[in-house]
């Protein structure tokens, strides 16, 4: 996907061409909301398959396996899909790893609250329809969609039911301080320390949830927040390589480079012409 945002509907002539066609389970270089009104959906995550029936909300994040079948319930089916790049919410996007990595759908009420949110997504698609839409507007939109829904899920999801395992509680643990410190140049181990744990068990933990080492998750962060400084300031690319931890501007470039693609002044023009 090359654009920053997308929204779309599933209606039921979209439903009958999925159901058409070969769907193996995949994943997606970019975040996946999928917020269901009508219908119900097979969904193949986590390596099990479940059935929900509307209203519900899947959320997956980027690079999980995952595969969607949505099936029609008294002739309808109506889900909004949006679609988006980390950075163009990066700090509710990074939090949702943490909400979501092991809980990827949600059933909702029928009620104000999902009402609410349907509001938003229509906002949201009437913006994206104009020539020239505000990004800023979906943006903060957005947010506020996912807002919502955090909400809600902590009251759907019983008490009993919101307990982490262990593992899950030292990942969230790990999540919060490296919220605080990822600007720093520090490495595994002082997140280990912070934990009271060895790298290798934190390591251990953090490839068993996402896939990733603790330095690649400490990596993306940094990253995150360099694409947004690079998109929402005018700072250098020193200055911005300096703010999350790295002293040496050719090193921060490389690493920018390497996981993006991109160097980070190809990113900031192509972003800046994506949003003007």
């Amino acid at each position: 996907m090359e654009d920053l945002f997308k929204i779309y509907k599933v209606d039921n002539k979209e439903t009958l061409y999925i159901q058409s066609k070969v769907n193996e389970p995949h994943f997606h270089q970019f975040e996946e909301l999928i917020i269901g009104k009508r219908g119900k959906i097979e969904h193949f995550i986590d390596f099990q398959s479940q059935t929900y029936t509307a209203p519900f909300i899947c959320f997956v994040t980027k690079g999980k396996v995952h595969r969607v079948i949505p099936m029609l319930v008294n002739g309808n089916c109506d889900f909004w899909v949006l679609r988006f790049k980390s950075e163009f919410i990066p700090e509710t996007t990074f939090s949702l790893y943490g909400h979501f990595h092991d809980n990827a759908n949600i059933d909702f009420q029928e009620g104000r609250c999902f009402e609410r949110i349907d509001q938003l997504c229509i906002m949201i698609y009437d913006e994206m329809q104009q020539k020239n839409p505000e990004l800023t507007i979906v943006r903060e939109l957005s947010t506020t969609l996912f807002t919502m829904i955090e909400s809600e899920r902590i009251k759907r999801i019983p008490d009993h039911l919101n307990l982490y395992k262990n593992q899950d509680t030292t990942f969230k643990n790990f999540l919060n301080i490296l919220e605080e410190n990822f600007r720093r140049p520090e490495g595994v181990n002082y997140y280990a320390e912070k934990l009271f744990m060895s790298a290798r068990n934190l390591n251990s933990i953090t490839q068993n949830i996402l896939q990733q080492s603790v330095s690649e998750i400490i990596e993306t962060r940094k990253l995150i927040e360099a694409k947004n400084l690079l998109i929402s300031t005018n700072k250098t690319i020193s200055e911005i390589g300096f703010e999350i931890g790295y002293s040496d501007k050719a090193y921060f470039t490389s690493v920018f480079k390497k996981k993006s693609g991109q160097t980070p002044t190809e990113f900031r023009e192509e972003m800046r012409k994506l949003i003007s």
